[in-house]
């Protein structure tokens, strides 16, 4: 095996190990359970980015294929028609068989029959890019685990906690300011070069208007703020699906938030926990995010603005996958922070197809071009990203509903 061989194993390799890693604090009981059509459990998750590989990579081009389990195949498909039948989402919290040692054991098979394949692959590039895929649908359902564990762990009254806690000073975030952008035209998706889903493609110019952006996220205390002065009960700050959304949840505050004694509490991946106002605002919705930005005059960027802002920031090129940190020459330029690494952020923007955009042949191309309708872009990413997973043209997508899911807001304005 060559050096390329070997670092693409070690790849495939370390995504692999940190999927079963993450399921190393939960019982067996948590990674079968499900508490929401949204979420899945944790074992379907593993066996899910397991049957990725077995349908679309062995079953095409392992010699003398056999399936694990055949039933599998209708099981674990999660929304590729192409492919054929599937389990209904909202009940596979059901599938208490397989257990999570036989699903444990699928994904040695399969690791063990990938590891076979990989040294003979790198003639074919598009096997190659699908392995790829493959790897990066892993590290999305890594997240999606985790959010799907933290929602899990919420509805029991135990308030169990996922990790430990870390002891950590609290840090007071920095005063937010405005960076001001001016108008013109700029370029925005992939560049091409390293990995990116389809849906960031083709890139292509739009036009600006002068803009603001925050040089930071919106904290839990200013959020707490918009609570205390009735943000969630003032109709004049909300869309009129995102009040009546609001209204019949009868919600008031976002979501994990709890009073404990009169003070604010949020349940965390370490248990329920003191709200600290200086981390974040997370698990909002698009229309909580909207209202709060329309409560403090200000707006949603749309992506393309928030992709110029962190091109300009950052200084780095869109092919870039392990942005930098370095702030802006000016020394008068507030420095913009929590790109990546903090909370999605939602932004104004409908998730559609860049032009030019086409879906691809097969039944992987069911990947995203199928979902460009009724939803929002977020841009960045979480704490629950994997490491390395992050890029600044990344375009995550969730219904203006969703909360369980590591989003929160940087305010925007025009100039």
């Amino acid at each position: 095996m060559n050096a390329s061989h070997s670092d693409l194993l070690i790849r495939y390799t370390t995504v692999r190990s940190r999927s079963v890693a993450l399921v190393a604090p939960l019982s067996a009981e948590d990674c079968a359970a499900q508490s929401m059509p949204d979420a899945s459990p944790a074992k379907w998750h593993l066996a899910h980015t397991t049957w990725f590989f077995e349908t679309f990579v062995l079953e095409e081009h392992e010699p003398g294929f056999a399936p694990f389990q055949p039933a599998f195949r209708v099981l674990f498909n999660s929304y590729y028609n192409g492919v054929g039948a599937k389990h209904p989402r909202p009940q596979r919290g059901l599938l208490t068989r397989p257990g999570l040692d036989e699903v444990l054991a699928y994904r040695a098979n399969v690791d063990a029959r990938m590891a076979r394949l990989l040294p003979t692959v790198l003639h074919n590039p598009a096997l190659c890019a699908l392995i790829a895929l493959g790897l990066q649908h892993e590290q999305q359902h890594q997240e999606l685990l985790v959010t799907d564990v933290k929602h899990l762990l919420s509805c029991n009254p135990l308030w169990p906690a996922y990790q430990p806690a870390a002891v950590v000073m609290p840090a007071a975030p920095s005063a937010l300011a405005w960076q001001s952008f001016e108008s013109g035209l700029t370029d925005v998706g992939h560049a091409g070069g390293d990995f990116a889903f389809d849906n960031e493609s083709p890139r292509h110019r739009v036009y600006l208007h002068p803009y603001a952006l925050a040089s930071r996220l919106v904290t839990n205390a200013e959020m707490s703020a918009f609570v205390e002065c009735g943000g969630y009960r003032n109709p004049a700050l909300w869309l009129a699906e995102g009040w009546d959304w609001r209204t019949a949840q009868g919600l008031d505050h976002p979501l994990y938030w709890q009073r404990v004694d009169g003070a604010w509490h949020a349940f965390t991946l370490t248990g329920l926990q003191p709200l600290d106002g200086a981390q974040p605002a997370m698990h909002l919705s698009y229309y909580e995010a909207d209202a709060y930005a329309r409560w403090m005059g200000a707006r949603l960027p749309t992506e393309a603005e928030w992709e110029h802002a962190a091109h300009q920031a950052l200084g780095v090129l869109s092919r870039s996958s392990h942005p930098a940190t370095d702030p802006m020459a000016d020394p008068d330029t507030p420095e913009m922070v929590q790109w990546f690494g903090a909370a999605w952020q939602w932004t104004q923007s409908s998730y559609a197809a860049y032009p030019g955009f086409r879906v691809a042949d097969g039944a992987v191309g069911e990947y995203n071009g199928k979902f460009m309708v009724n939803q929002y872009v977020l841009r960045g990413s979480s704490s629950a990203t994997p490491p390395g997973h992050e890029r600044i043209t990344y375009r995550n997508f969730f219904p203006a509903t969703a909360r369980w899911q590591f989003t929160g807001l940087r305010l925007a304005r025009d100039l």
